[in-house]
């Protein structure tokens, strides 16, 4: 909704990307918070919960009439919305706690990028109405959803929780062990250098994916927003349900079969989006876009099922809360200096071919990482 929401409160475009930035930020700087509270209390609970204050959230930003107003509304929404993630991927893992957790990470995050795709029609509704009707749309349907959530989503049984580690006892999860535990393999701290690539190179993508269509070949933002949401999330529903079903089967014959399928998918993501950089075609640049993004998913499906091979289960919602941290403040630092560049005239095609150099890098990492053996792993008491 660039158009729209420009036209409504004007800003530069470095503050368009800050509206983003300022989301993100406050996302990961939550995410710990979130995880560490997600393996100490109910996380159904905390899903529930955490999409009414999002959802609410959304419903007062459209009711903003000021850029700053607008920051703080969307920075409200990433304190919110930071709990969601790592305490709903923890408790899929703890209902799939074998060959079936790629897969089911993936149907669930499917679902995510479904409405991401779907919210390419925002783009519509604000040429027709207002981003203030869309704002107050979206809030009033999410807060009225939260409560069949509520009566319908329950917590795995917390004796089955500790029975799926190896710690001796069901003793309450404290900061200090957790933090030495994750630490105390170094896969974990390639991993999270490795996620703040990931959200760098993702999000300058796909925060600018619509300006660039619209700039490149003078579509309307409508148009623009259905090509870059509803064809690249396609795409990305396709790619987290194969990779996630690839991988779960070759875990079962290679320990680390999921990080080669995270591999292989940045090794095809790069040309995808290369390709999108250098076409003068819209049909080619459309393509590039979905095959950047069906690869990309590969690691969407992936990342917890891989924390899981490197981390203590008792600590995995804290695990992916601190990598949801470092990933999201990279990516927000992302889309504020494309917006910056874009204000300093640099054409977004130079930080989409950038993009295409790191997806390669990022495939390096996985490639190179390894999981937790029995024998390393000592669980912090």
């Amino acid at each position: 909704m660039h158009g729209s929401l420009t036209h409504e409160i004007p800003m530069t475009e470095a503050q368009f990307g800050l509206l983003t930035s300022a989301l993100f930020w406050a996302y990961g700087l939550m995410s710990p918070v979130a995880g560490f509270l997600a393996d100490r209390f109910s996380r159904s609970r905390i899903i529930v919960i955490s999409m009414f204050a999002w959802c609410l959230s959304t419903w007062l930003m459209g009711y903003a009439t000021s850029f700053h107003q607008l920051v703080i509304f969307r920075t409200l929404i990433g304190v919110c919305e930071a709990f969601y993630l790592p305490t709903a991927l923890a408790l899929i893992s703890d209902y799939h706690p074998g060959s079936t957790r790629s897969l089911a990470t993936g149907i669930h995050n499917s679902g995510y990028v479904f409405g991401i795709g779907v919210s390419g029609a925002a783009g519509w509704l604000a040429d027709q109405h207002s981003s203030h009707y869309v704002f107050v749309l979206i809030g009033l349907a999410g807060m009225a959803y939260s409560i069949p959530l509520y009566l319908l989503l329950r917590d795995k049984g917390s004796t089955e929780r500790v029975a799926s580690s190896s710690a001796p006892s069901a003793a309450p999860v404290r900061l200090g062990p957790t933090l030495r535990s994750l630490f105390s393999h170094g896969s974990y701290a390639l991993t999270l250098i490795n996620w703040a690539l990931v959200g760098v190179a993702g999000w300058a993508v796909f925060a600018w994916v619509p300006v660039f269509l619209q700039e490149h070949f003078h579509l309307s933002q409508g148009r623009a927003g259905l090509y870059s949401t509803v064809y690249m999330n396609a795409g990305a529903i396709v790619g987290m349900i194969i990779s996630g079903a690839w991988a779960d089967y070759w875990s079962r014959s290679n320990t680390r079969g999921r990080m080669y399928v995270a591999a292989i998918g940045f090794l095809f993501a790069g040309p995808g989006v290369f390709l999108t950089a250098t076409s003068p075609s819209l049909i080619l640049a459309v393509v590039g876009l979905v095959s950047f993004r069906l690869f990309f998913a590969f690691v969407d499906s992936n990342m917890m099922p891989i924390l899981c091979e490197i981390v203590d289960p008792r600590f995995r919602a804290t695990a992916y809360g601190i990598l949801n941290c470092t990933g999201s403040m990279a990516a927000g630092v992302g889309i504020y200096v494309s917006g910056a560049l874009r204000d300093g005239r640099i054409d977004l095609s130079l930080v989409y071919k950038v993009v295409a150099g790191v997806c390669l890098l990022i495939s390096l990492i996985y490639y190179l990482t390894k999981p937790q053996s029995a024998s390393e792993r000592n669980f912090a008491k």
